[in-house]
């Protein structure tokens, strides 16, 4: 994945939207990603395929979900 800066969106737009095109773009702000560019098509792909996953923080957990996320670790990792 190429890596732009908000700058670099701002400035050379032109540039960003060529690469977005061929792959997805991370866009940084600060020097952390923040944004990702790409093809609708690519989007479209995305969304067609019903991606349920989601990114939470640990803070962000219940004890319960916590829980039941460390039992399953534990679990797989008796089969090593």
């Amino acid at each position: 994945m190429r890596e732009y800066s908000a700058t670099d969106l701002a400035n050379k737009t032109g540039d960003v939207l060529a690469a977005a095109a061929r792959e997805e773009v991370e866009i940084t702000r600060h020097g952390k990603p923040r944004y990702v560019i790409m093809s609708h098509e690519r989007f479209e792909r995305l969304i067609a395929r019903g991606d349920t996953r989601q990114a939470i923080r640990n803070e962000d957990l219940s004890e319960e979900a916590a829980a039941e996320i460390i039992a399953a670790l534990e679990e797989s990792l008796k089969d090593e």
